[in-house]
């Protein structure tokens, strides 16, 4: 079938399921399904092109995650991010940001301090233009040059699904007012603190920018 999205081999990064798993947590975070939307075994295995079985399996890791409740007998229905799931992820990644920009300060490389410079003028570019596509994929890219510098595989993977939780939210907030430029701002003094190699004002810039990130949701009225 030249048409699947997946491979029944596995060469990618991840296993059959893993590559599922993730396509339909994108998918429910990326708001393609909606809370209480019934998730159909086989019409998404005949979307993905794949078995029922890789779908079945992600769909037991996803209610790990809490993104979808499975009821016995009768289906699987999308449970998504809640407002209080915002507020906790926002507050947990407040702390963990703030670790993370304080050893990424004592471990980032050269390659990837210029990138980060290279990030945030470029951001500065866009928002001046007015360009919201960009700046949301240049500040995503900001945070995923920040968790590589940390030197922790572990920290980088849980703050990589933390900051995929709230890629749509975050995304809306980048286009409304003045929020895209503030980040901007927060980001350069991050990274100004890294290569100045000042771990303390580092974490707490990255602290700050979250909690300036979720207050700024609150404000605009994100959240049901």
């Amino acid at each position: 079938m030249s048409d699947k999205i997946f491979s029944e081999e596995v060469s990618d990064k991840y296993s059959l399921r893993g590559r599922v798993f993730h396509k339909i947590r994108d998918d429910i975070l990326s708001g393609k399904y909606k809370e209480h939307d019934e998730l159909r075994e086989a019409a998404i295995g005949e979307e993905l092109g794949v078995s029922r079985t890789p779908v079945r399996e992600a769909f037991r890791q996803l209610e790990l995650e809490g993104l979808i409740h499975i009821i016995p007998n009768k289906g699987a229905y999308v449970t998504g991010i809640t407002s209080q799931d915002v507020r906790d992820i926002y507050m947990i990644r407040a702390e963990l940001e703030s670790l993370c920009a304080r050893w990424a300060t004592r471990n980032i490389t050269t390659e990837l301090m210029e990138e980060m410079e290279e990030n945030v003028y470029l951001a500065e570019f866009h928002e001046a233009k007015g360009h919201t596509e960009q700046i949301a994929s240049l500040d995503n890219r900001f945070h995923e040059i920040l968790y590589e510098a940390c030197g922790s595989k572990m920290l980088e993977h849980t703050l990589r699904d933390f900051h995929q939780y709230v890629y749509r939210i975050r995304k809306q907030t980048l286009a409304q007012g003045a929020r895209g430029s503030a980040s901007n701002d927060e980001h350069r003094q991050i990274m100004e603190a890294i290569k100045a190699k000042d771990e303390d004002k580092a974490a707490e810039v990255a602290r700050i920018h979250m909690l300036n990130a979720y207050d700024n949701i609150c404000k605009k009225g994100l959240l049901d």
